[in-house]
């Protein structure tokens, strides 16, 4: 081999050296970035924290997980053009209900216009009860502090207000958060089977501390009439007093003071239809340990309702008497789960 024969064979061999180099570099760097960004992802996704206290939060409001922008929660409104409304329209004449959303400033553009702009349509009159007025919204000004130890006293300020201006105006009356969805139909053809003029409140009953039970805040609850007016004159005549800061069992040691039972609010297979969690808690069976407060708080035994339908290997939750869920996402984002639940689900 001649000396020129080895320079060009060591020179092609760095070339070849350096060209490994390079594009070992480049991809060292590529896939650095890319674990950069999935790690990244993945450290900015809290996980959903369950408190051992049902009073407590069950989720922490740190302003994440809320959509930017405009819904239109109508897109899908010419799927269900040939239904059959005929029942729901007389109910809702039949069953007129009043419903009033707890919220606050902070509160209205994250989550209470979504509740506004989908299932509050769907009430005979809406009213959103926050501790200042806004003539924009519009709120209803309480003139109360914002924070947990208030929800009490906005809820017994709330159904003063209520009382005082529009207890003619529907027979049932409906306190929920502004991070609840409600199915009105499904609501309706519960509360029709009874008399607004009996003494009766319906919600999720849990068992503690009060003789016949009282309803979850968290999943909301509906008044009758007569409860509703025994309620506010309880605390004219001090039967009931501003006792506690903790709102629902509050609200149903009243209710037990002044006679207005506790009704039961399940289907005819025993199913609850108010649930104070959002919807994964609830349909996916073992997610809530049984070592969890939940558990011993039901006033009924609790009846897990997800059963699997094997039809060519997909599945199907039964959930058909879904009234009240609660949730911490968006409403967007509860809106496209509900879809693929089937149209009784949606207003």
């Amino acid at each position: 081999m001649s000396e020129i024969q080895f320079r060009e064979m060591a020179s092609k061999s760095w070339l070849n050296f350096l060209s490994f180099l390079c594009g070992s570099a480049i991809g060292f760097f590529l896939c650095s970035q890319l674990f950069s960004i999935l790690l990244g992802e993945q450290g900015d996704t809290q996980p959903n924290i369950l408190h051992n206290d049902p009073h407590a939060r069950h989720f922490d409001d740190n302003g994440h997980n809320h959509l930017e922008g405009q819904m239109n929660f109508n897109a899908d409104a010419s799927q269900h053009a040939d239904e059959n409304t005929d029942i729901s329209e007389k109910l809702y004449q039949k069953v007129k209900i009043l419903c009033w959303v707890m919220t606050g400033p902070q509160n209205l553009e994250k989550k209470a216009k979504h509740v506004k702009a989908t299932w509050a349509q769907h009430c005979n009159k809406m009213l959103f009860m926050s501790s200042e007025e806004n003539k924009d919204f519009p709120t209803v000004g309480l003139k109360t502090k914002e924070g947990r130890d208030q929800l009490y006293w906005k809820t017994i300020k709330a159904f003063q207000y209520v009382h005082d201006h529009y207890l003619e105006d529907a027979d049932w009356f409906m306190k929920a958060d502004d991070d609840t969805y409600v199915a009105l139909d499904n609501l309706r053809w519960l509360l029709s089977k009874y008399n607004p003029e009996k003494p009766i409140y319906f919600g999720r009953r849990f068992k503690p501390y009060v003789k016949q039970g009282y309803m979850s805040g968290g999943a909301g609850y509906v008044l009758s009439k007569e409860a509703l007016k025994r309620f506010v004159d309880a605390f004219k005549t001090d039967k009931c007093t501003h006792s506690s800061s903790i709102e629902d069992l509050a609200l149903g040691r009243c209710m037990e003071i002044v006679n207005v039972e506790a009704g039961d609010s399940r289907d005819n297979t025993g199913k609850e239809t108010f649930h104070p969690f959002v919807p994964e808690h609830h349909l996916i069976k073992g997610y809530l340990p049984k070592t969890f407060w939940y558990w011993n708080y039901n006033y009924y035994p609790a009846v897990e309702i997800l059963h699997f339908l094997q039809i060519e290997d997909l599945w199907q939750p039964c959930v058909e008497q879904l009234y009240w869920c609660h949730f911490s996402t968006s409403m967007c984002s509860l809106r496209v789960l509900l879809s693929h639940f089937g149209s009784w689900l949606l207003f």
